[in-house]
């Protein structure tokens, strides 16, 4: 009888508990365990080393890396990391990942309401969970940087922007000026995407749909280009009239024209389907029958007129636009990098949304990924076992503490998910592969940084403290920018390339790092002696 009262109970109140839910799975996927482990190098250890620096300087405008100014991004994420560490009262691991943590929640959370508004509960609740599971979006949303930031202010302009052609006349002006708030924030995150992908989605989106002219209603656009301003001209005149032109040159002309336009200054440089290849990982699980169910439709699609479709067709028919859209204007920039993709993976979660909830259209092609990744999934597992006899002893030994975790994970979800399919259970095969998301994300993602750090940053890490705790300056030879010294250390790190480095070896208070194997090339008749040793790099100072 209780049992039925409380199930009478959570019928009552679906929305409470489905948001509970919600919550209790994102804790898993973005917030356990995240400061159990260290900031990774290059891009992890070098933004919270300058939000750090912030954070005690209260200087909060001009941005610095190792005493230098750095004007390739905007502050907004900078900003989030030092209110973070004023709520929490300290600078570490958790408080460094807790704000990108915190708005991949926040991002999933904007996915289930606006797919929930728009077409249904169900739809909102799959299509977060798929956005919220997928590999690369959980990946940036536990390492601090800034490409989650964008990803959010991104995803919610793009959500608001997408609710103005299912809400009524009354509140679509809130919506409007919401969008464009969100656009201000998101150029404060990381500059011109943030303002190319919301309005030229919006652009092509209105033509689509039918109400370009909408666009241009003054009581839209006018209070929500004031409010873009406000958000965006601060900080930016501020800069300029500071920094001129030093700032101009490398904000504008090195850091967003040279960026997008060629790769001499910055490097980087990708082939165009470079971002398509990305995608393909990075929306791993989902990505099989992502491609299986379009491909599948792809002779029957139409340009239909957007009135004959229903409300549930034309909001997927506008995420395509924003998918395709968002993919070539990243893949069309001269310079890629895996990280820029991120805010695609929000249109992308609600196509997939749209799949998952319409299985009976295509039941066919998502058992079809379904045995064939369930099938990878089995072999890998199985191949996993016998890593001992084909992996070299120093990489086994590494991967050991993963080895199980991913072995029974991968098994139970091969195992799993075709017995769902084979009995049509198609929210069995959905709970399984958020379950082995969730899964490596809560417990999986500290074994797999640990990993890496074996490869050269645990020695980084131990010798940056060694140094900082026995009151030693730190140099860096021919190690590029590893700015876990510039975090664990603390103080300013004095990086070389090449050079001469017989002054440093005439300061006496200075220790210097550099690959075991270029002590004797470089260090070459210069007294030294070796203070520690790791698996690739030495720890030296002068004799």
């Amino acid at each position: 009888m209780k049992f039925e009262k409380v199930l009478n109970f959570i019928k009552l109140h679906p929305e409470i508990f489905t948001v509970l839910g919600l919550f209790a799975a994102f804790y898993f996927i973005f917030f356990h365990n995240i400061g159990n482990y260290a900031l990774m190098d290059v891009d992890e250890t070098r933004y919270v080393a300058m939000a750090r620096d912030m954070f005690y300087t209260k200087d909060f405008m001009t941005l610095y890396l190792n005493g230098d100014y750095f004007f390739e991004k905007p502050p907004l994420y900078f900003w989030g990391e030092c209110l973070s560490f004023g709520i929490f009262g300290k600078v570490n691991e958790f408080t460094a990942r807790f704000p990108v943590a915190f708005y991949g929640m926040l991002t999933s959370f904007m996915v289930y309401i606006t797919g929930r508004k728009i077409v249904s509960r169900k739809f909102g609740l799959v299509s977060a969970l798929i956005l919220a599971t997928s590999l690369e979006f959980i990946i940036l949303a536990k390492f601090a940087i800034l490409d989650i930031v964008l990803a959010m202010c991104v995803g919610f302009a793009l959500c608001f922007g997408l609710l103005t052609y299912f809400c009524g006349e009354r509140g679509k002006k809130y919506l409007w000026w919401l969008f464009y708030l969100s656009s201000g924030l998101a150029v404060m995150a990381k500059g011109i995407p943030g303002f190319v992908i919301p309005f030229g989605t919006m652009f092509f989106t209105a033509i689509a749909a039918k109400r370009f002219k909408e666009l241009f209603r003054p009581v839209y656009w006018i209070p929500g280009a004031i409010l873009f301003l406000l958000v965006v001209v601060p900080w930016h005149a501020l800069m300029f009239n500071i920094h001129d032109p030093l700032f101009f040159n490398e904000y504008i002309v090195k850091h967003h024209l040279e960026r997008f336009i060629n790769s001499h200054e910055i490097g980087r440089k990708e082939p165009f389907y470079f971002f398509i290849l990305t995608f393909l990982w990075g929306f791993f699980p989902w990505i099989l029958s992502f491609i299986a169910a379009l491909a599948a439709k792809f002779r029957a699609i139409k340009l239909y007129a957007v009135e004959n479709l229903t409300r549930e067709q034309r909001f997927l028919y506008l995420n395509v636009i924003a998918f395709l859209f968002t993919m070539l204007f990243f893949s069309s920039s001269s310079t890629k990098l895996v990280t820029y993709l991120l805010p695609i993976y929000i249109p992308a979660a609600f196509i997939g949304g749209y799949i998952w909830t319409h299985y009976e259209d295509f039941k066919k092609q998502i058992d079809i990924s379904v045995y064939i990744l369930g099938s990878i999934f089995i072999i890998a597992a199985f191949m996993a076992v016998f890593t001992p006899f084909y992996l070299p002893e120093q990489l086994y030994n590494d991967i050991l503490n993963a080895k199980w975790l991913c072995i029974i994970l991968l098994a139970a979800a091969g195992i799993l998910s075709i017995i769902f399919a084979r009995k049509n259970k198609v929210w069995g095969i959905f709970a399984v592969y958020t379950g082995l998301m969730l899964m490596l994300s809560a417990f999986g993602t500290k074994e797999f940084f640990n990993i890496d750090y074996k490869f050269g940053q645990n020695d980084l890490m131990e010798f940056a403290k060694y140094t900082k705790e026995n009151n030693y300056e730190l140099g860096a030879v021919n190690l590029g920018r590893k700015y876990s010294l510039l975090y664990y250390h603390g103080g300013t790190i004095d990086y070389r390339n090449g050079e001469d480095v017989s002054d440093m070896l005439r300061n006496k208070n200075e220790m210097i790092i550099i690959k075991t194997k270029d002590l004797d090339n470089i260090m070459k008749n210069l007294p030294y002696k070796t203070v520690k040793t790791g698996r690739r790099y030495s720890l030296i100072k002068a004799e």
